[in-house]
């Protein structure tokens, strides 16, 4: 029996953690492509840029005694802009995989590190709780955050595949949906300032550790 009693505490120790294995490893792999697909962005919006490119490519070939029309320079600065968005392409195969599996986490999780049952709690602890409103009202303005931002995610990977395959489906080549794709990349970099200013302040307050908690997965409250 005292064989079987320290096993049994490092169970409850581990189901005790405030945030899973698998939310710790989805949290990090998401911020790691999210940061790679918006830095592809930002290269093909300044140092790959087709257009700005191709007078580059096309005066430092006349340097060299080679004579290329604009049209040829274009054409390869644009060959060097595509690579760059082929690797755009993979990365948001890679966010459509995580979000994939962010919710078979959702589906696998204890009930009380749902979600949807955050939301619900944090929105019944507002309505209940008078004294303590202003806390409620913050941690229910968090999880809608959360859960917008996991909606952006959703739009953002549909409209993504949609412009993946859109040579191969000519009824997905609808321009509306580039433009819903970029307009939702705008809200997540929003989303991730305010995220990272909110950490931020709370490390500085009176939630110290949440950066560590992420990694180790720190202790539930019960």
């Amino acid at each position: 029996m005292a064989l079987i009693e320290p096993a049994k505490q490092e169970i409850d120790s581990l189901q005790q953690k405030k945030y899973s294995p698998g939310l710790r490893l989805w949290h990090w792999l998401s911020a790691i492509v999210v940061t790679g697909s918006l830095l592809t962005v930002l290269a093909n919006s300044t140092i790959t840029n087709g257009r700005a490119n191709s007078a580059v490519i096309q005066k430092a070939l006349e340097e060299k005694n080679i004579s290329v029309s604009h049209d040829q320079a274009r054409a390869a600065a644009h060959e060097i802009s595509d690579k760059v968005w082929e690797l755009h392409t993979y990365f948001g195969y890679a966010l459509i995989a995580l979000f994939i599996f962010r919710l078979t986490l959702e589906l696998f999780h204890r009930v009380d590190q749902k979600l949807i049952r955050q939301l619900k709690s944090a929105y019944n602890q507002y309505k209940v709780q008078k004294q303590t409103r202003q806390n409620a009202k913050h941690n229910l303005v968090v999880k809608s955050l959360y859960l917008t931002f996991y909606t952006l995610l959703a739009i953002m990977g549909v409209t993504g595949l949609c412009m993946a395959f859109e040579d191969d489906v000519p009824a997905l080549k609808i321009h509306a949906l580039r433009e819903i794709h970029s307009f939702c990349m705008y809200l997540i970099i929003a989303f991730i300032l305010v995220h990272l200013a909110g950490v931020f302040l709370a490390e500085r307050k009176d939630n110290k550790g949440i950066v560590s908690d992420m990694i180790n997965g720190g202790t539930s409250a019960e």
